[in-house]
């Protein structure tokens, strides 16, 4: 009788996960089930039959956990950046600069206010949990972001404004919460007296971590954009070899430069991503980029879905409240939706437009990388369990709600904005519409 050997079984496993990658994007168009859910289901599942398996737990492998979590968020940012056809402008991108200055901060501020009165955290606990989970997430979002970049000019002003919004937020406001976790890590050392951290935070892990990210970002997309169309030998102009993994070299030497500098490499690869699309914002080249990010990306997700799905099965979620519960049912439904409403009120969105970027709010792998940087370099006491329970509940409420609501919201979205097109042209022959 053959005997069960659990790596043969991980290898056929993970053979079955990329095909599975490949094909469900296409099949779940139109579904009310997103990619995301079904691996993370698959993990559950998994987990759960399998006792032979690794327990995924993320605080005993919090170093593992960090740096999956953060390759996959700088892939993501790269691609997000990479997609948007927009050239950058305040008037442009009102509705991004309306969503980091505003949403994102009363998120923050909720979020603090919850953990602190009713879960009952401490001050440095109840930040870390608001800086975590604030920002909308660029790798769980991809349902309702923006798809491959355009090579034609007619293309350039077919990206609608949900999709946009929800793009740009999310590449912008992962490096925008960092201050907040650097803000959770200073109050867990120092404690909350503002002469203890506020001038070393305010300095170094506001202005110079901002600044120099930014800085890094674009010089380092300036650079790579002339090397790729404009360098003087043919055989140095990269976008004539359609080489799409320089994509990923482009990634890691933004991010490794920044850090290096102490930016914030989640800012510069975004910065970087959206210079080089200014450099050439009709090129081919672009999408080849962009098509071997998405590609790599999806299938860090795959193996991060899973493995979360794994640790919930094995008791990532024991012990959880009704309290916990409530706040990040709260958080979801009502925090988040009311915040972007606000946030775009008297913008150049509609009425529909807005609701749909006030409620996909995405939260995922990006909080799963602020908790595990947070607790390897705070000192946050024996409270890692019950943080991790409350954002992984929230990560995996996010997963299922925003995943049956999405393809069924935005493919309404678009057959309005299709029928809008067709009546002001007359016919449908001048109008456009993108699809999930």
């Amino acid at each position: 009788m053959p005997v069960f050997e659990a790596p043969s079984f991980i290898y056929a496993a993970a053979g079955l996960a990329v095909f599975a990658a490949a094909l469900l994007p296409r099949l779940l168009m139109r579904a009310p089930i997103s990619m995301p859910m079904v691996f993370f289901g698959a993990g559950v599942l998994m987990f759960s039959l399998l006792g032979d398996l690794p327990d995924p737990d993320p605080v005993r492998y919090s170093a593992l956990t960090l740096h999956l979590s953060e390759v996959c968020v700088i892939v993501s940012l790269m691609g997000a950046g990479l997609a948007l056809d927009r050239p950058l402008g305040w008037r442009r991108w009102a509705s991004t600069w309306r969503l980091l200055a505003l949403a994102m901060p009363i998120c923050l501020i909720a979020l603090t206010m919850l953990g602190y009165w009713v879960l009952g955290l401490g001050l440095a606990s109840a930040v870390l949990v608001a800086a975590a989970l604030a920002p909308t997430d660029p790798v769980l979002a991809s349902e309702v972001q923006v798809g491959e970049p355009a090579d034609t000019e007619e293309d350039l002003d077919d990206e609608d404004e949900v999709r946009f919004s929800l793009t740009s937020e999310a590449g912008l406001n992962d490096g925008l919460a960092f201050p907040f976790v650097y803000l959770a890590i200073a109050l867990s050392i120092v404690g909350s007296a503002p002469t203890a951290w506020f001038p070393q935070w305010f300095a170094v892990d506001v202005l110079w971590r901002l600044g120099i990210g930014c800085l890094i970002g674009f010089l380092v997309g300036k650079l790579l954009g002339r090397v790729f169309f404009k360098a003087p030998y043919e055989s140095v102009r990269l976008a004539n070899h359609s080489e799409g993994f320089v994509a990923l070299a482009a990634t890691f030497l933004t991010y490794g430069v920044a850090e290096l500098a102490e930016g914030y490499g989640f800012i510069a690869v975004f910065v970087c991503a959206v210079t080089i699309r200014a450099a050439e914002q009709t090129s081919g080249y672009h999408g080849v980029l962009h098509s071997y990010i998405e590609q790599l990306e999806r299938l860090l997700t795959v193996v991060v879905l899973v493995l979360l799905g794994g640790a919930v099965a094995r008791g990532l979620l024991a012990g959880i409240t009704l309290p916990e519960i409530l706040v990040a049912a709260a958080f979801l439904l009502i925090v988040r939706p009311l915040a972007g409403w606000i946030s775009l009120i008297g913008g150049c969105t509609g009425r529909w437009e807005r609701r749909v970027i006030s409620f996909f709010g995405v939260r995922g792998i990006g909080s799963i990388f602020y908790l595990s940087y947070a607790l390897a370099n705070g000192n946050f006491g024996a409270g890692a369990e019950v943080l991790w329970r409350i954002v992984g509940l929230v990560i995996c409420l996010s997963i299922v709600i925003h995943g049956i609501t999405a393809a069924p919201v935005i493919n309404a979205l678009d057959r309005a904005r299709l029928r809008k097109a067709r009546r002001e042209h007359g016919d449908g022959s001048q109008a456009s519409t993108t699809s999930i």
